[in-house]
Order: C-alpha cells, then structure tokens, then sequence
C-alpha cells in the first residue's frame, strides 16, 4: 500500500471477544461461546439461574476408525437445582444437541458448586417508526394471505428500518 489506510465497517467488540475467546473455550472446555451464551435459552430461565456449562468431555478414540462417540457435557449446578436438573437431563440433552445441529451430547455430568449467572442485560427501547416507514411496510406486505406470515414478515421490517434510522 502507498501510504493509504483502509478502513473497514465497524465490527462489534462482542463479535472481536467471541472469535478470541471460541479457540481457547474449544481447547479447554470443549464449548463455543455461542453455547455459553444461549444457556438459558437452552435450558429455560428456571434452570439457568441456578447451572451453568463447564466443558463437554469428549471420549478418546483410541483409531481413526472408532465409531463417533457422543461427549459428557458437564454442567455446574447449585445443591438445590440439582434434583431438578437430574430429572430433566434428557431434554436437556434434546435441547443441546438441537442447538449444535447433531447429536453431540450423549449424558450430563452434574457437579454442584456455586453458579455465577450474569446479570441479564435490559433491552435497549425500541425507536418508534416514522409513518413513512410504517407505510412502506404495510405496503410491502400488504400482497400476503397467511396472517401470521404477515405479521412476522412485518416484524422483522420494523427491526430493520430501526437499525438504518
């Protein structure tokens, strides 16, 4: 280059913080970020207040041509939610393995100690839309015969005309 900088679109601190911190949580713990993250919308909110993901344990394979095998997932929980995590370990498990989209997770390892939940964030408040903007989607899906369709198609256009306002 000749002296010229480029600079790119603005990337998000969180996307920068996930592409680091995925590699190392892979290596150590066996877990994406992006399971952490979504926990409680993994498990429901009555359980991720009190568990937590440690690592998922993958076992050895001793030759290339072993069958896959599918990894412990162990989960840290609080004394108390552990009888009730016990009971639910096999939805847990459909739950997990629908998010990584495979059947990754073959049983649940419970380990109780204490769970520190992060604090959840409030949701910013939605910009209201101009009636311009308000037209031009009931414009756009105004041709649209399935109600709830519409209403969804409808959703995601407020979404988007509030992130470009």
């Amino acid at each position: 280059m000749t002296g010229k900088r480029r600079y790119g679109n603005p990337v998000a601190v969180s996307d920068i913080a996930t592409g680091i911190l995925d590699p190392v949580m892979r290596k150590r713990a066996g877990l994406s970020v992006e399971l952490v993250q979504s926990w409680g919308e993994i498990v429901g909110e009555r359980l991720a207040l009190s568990t937590q993901p440690e690592k998922l344990a993958w076992p050895r394979r001793r030759h290339e041509d072993d069958p896959f095998e599918p990894a412990t997932l162990v989960i840290a929980c609080e004394g108390a939610a552990a009888l009730r995590l016990q009971h639910e370990t096999g939805e847990v498990i459909g739950r997990v393995n629908a998010f990584l989209g495979f059947a990754a997770v073959g049983r649940v390892k419970i380990v109780q100690k204490p769970v520190k939940v992060a604090p959840q964030r409030r949701p910013r408040p939605k910009r209201p839309l101009t009636a311009p903007e308000n037209e031009r989607i009931d414009q756009l899906t105004a041709g649209i015969e399935d109600d709830a369709l519409r209403q969804s198609l409808q959703k995601l256009g407020e979404s988007i005309a509030r992130k470009r306002g």
